[in-house]
């Protein structure tokens, strides 16, 4: 596992096996995405695919533009993909005086195709008449249609993608020797999901599971059993409220879909976490309402006397720069 970046500004991890390697979601502009990689030694062209866990902009934000330069395929739920695409599909307006010369020229076309329609036609003159017909009424809807034609010739669909592959949570799927089995987690997001990775050849489960509002048993479920967990540790309760977010904001990121606090992720930990991981990495830290001292701290004591050299191990993932590839 490598993770390139993790918190509110931009998430993506490398996910690889002795022979796949994937990128879970794109928060970073291609470029960036690029560097974070070289920095990482991750070779680009080695990837095989790239996962998304939903359509947040810090989840999404490179996505395109990496695919079509890449040209690999995207593994996406469709509600999340539908949902991206609205949210890139440009929305035309026009002004009130444009609506009604737009109302205008339908009203002509209408009038143009219903005066041909009753206009009696002879002999030869059919063919000619029909022709006619036809030319005058595809010239009105030209008219009608000429700035929506001239925006799609100007301006290329970005929303393309090389390949799209649909996932459903709860349903494993596989890319090369990686099994992968998606969970719903709880967040205000289309059809948000975290993923568990099995390497079918070295025995080895590696989890992520970010942007949750709380723990439900199906995550709690999803995440026994793994070697390496990458695990949300969003904010301090106290720093949150007495933060520079509105309050509306502060409400979203405390509701039962925003995301775990220092204080839930401890709550798990000590509680339902079964001990078992190598590596538990604390990601999507808030940069605004968080200190990392304050995550590891919270962290650690809930893991207790259960933390050793060769077990659970508490790293700090981070916005800026990428983290030393874990390797189990």
């Amino acid at each position: 596992m490598t993770v390139l970046a993790s918190g509110s500004k931009g998430n993506s991890t490398v996910i690889a096996s002795a022979r796949t390697r994937v990128l879970v979601d794109a928060g970073l502009s291609c470029r960036e995405l690029l560097k974070r990689m070289a920095q990482a030694e991750e070779d680009p062209a080695a990837l095989d695919a790239i996962l998304i866990t939903h359509e947040h902009q810090d989840h999404i934000a490179g996505l395109a533009v990496l695919a079509r330069r890449l040209r690999i395929p995207v593994f996406i739920t469709e509600p999340t993909h539908r949902a991206w695409v609205r949210m890139l599909t440009p929305r035309t307006t026009m002004s009130y005086a444009q609506w009604l010369d737009h109302v205008q020229k339908e009203k002509e076309a209408r009038v143009v195709a219903a005066a041909l329609a009753a206009e009696p036609t002879h002999g030869d003159e059919t063919a000619m008449n029909g022709a006619r017909d036809s030319v005058l009424i595809e010239t009105v809807c030209d008219e009608l249609e000429e700035e929506d034609v001239a925006a799609a010739v100007a301006k290329p669909d970005p929303t393309y993608l090389p390949a799209v592959e649909y996932f459903h949570s709860g349903t494993s799927f596989s890319i090369g020797d990686l099994s992968i089995t998606p969970f719903t987690i709880p967040h205000d997001a289309a059809d948000p999901c975290g993923f568990v990775f099995e390497s079918k050849t070295e025995a080895v489960r590696m989890a992520i599971a970010t942007d949750l509002g709380y723990m439900p048993p199906n995550v709690k479920s999803a995440l026994r059993g793994v070697d390496v967990l990458l695990l949300e540790s969003n904010h301090d309760l106290e720093m949150l409220k007495d933060g520079p977010y509105p309050w509306a904001v502060k409400q979203r990121v405390l509701s039962r879909v925003g995301h775990l606090s220092n204080h839930a992720t401890a709550e798990f930990l000590a509680r339902d976490y079964d001990g078992g991981a190598t590596y538990i990495v604390l990601g999507h830290l808030s940069e605004a309402n968080n200190a990392p001292e304050l995550a590891l701290l919270s962290a650690e004591q809930a893991i207790g006397g259960r933390r050793t050299l060769l077990g659970n191990r508490i790293l700090l993932a981070q916005q800026g720069t990428p983290l030393a590839s874990i390797c189990v």
